[in-house]
């Protein structure tokens, strides 16, 4: 059975911040302390887009009235899943339950090599 990296979005409310890369920093402390207890295999990363004037990569955070929304890529690798939409299943359902109030959209699932296997995955 193969296996897939699949990454989730996430999106994270920070309150009392200043800037957006005070959120970003927080938004990702945060995220870790709730999905690292249990969850170690779970990598947290802030979401970049390209900006629609520039094309240059900005990150996914925005602060308003010091309260920030900022944009994370949650990424784990589901070992022995039938089909992508399975280990999308699994993936939410393992994320999920770490961040229960966070809505999570899927970002990618892509197939892994099933010969080889990371150990810090």
């Amino acid at each position: 059975m193969p296996d897939y990296r699949v990454t989730l979005e996430a999106v994270w409310t920070v309150k009392d911040v200043a800037t957006t890369q005070d959120a970003i920093g927080i938004a990702i402390s945060e995220a870790e302390k709730r999905l690292h207890p249990f969850t170690k295999f779970v990598d947290v990363d802030v979401m970049v887009m390209p900006c629609p004037y520039c094309e240059e990569s900005i990150t996914c955070a925005l602060v308003v009235a010091r309260t920030s929304i900022a944009g994370l890529l949650l990424s784990m690798k589901v070992f022995n899943a039938g089909r992508m939409d399975h280990a999308e299943r699994i993936a939410k359902s393992v994320i999920g339950k770490a961040v229960r109030d966070i809505s999570l959209a899927t970002h990618r699932i892509i197939p892994c090599d099933s010969g080889a296997r990371d150990v810090d995955d």
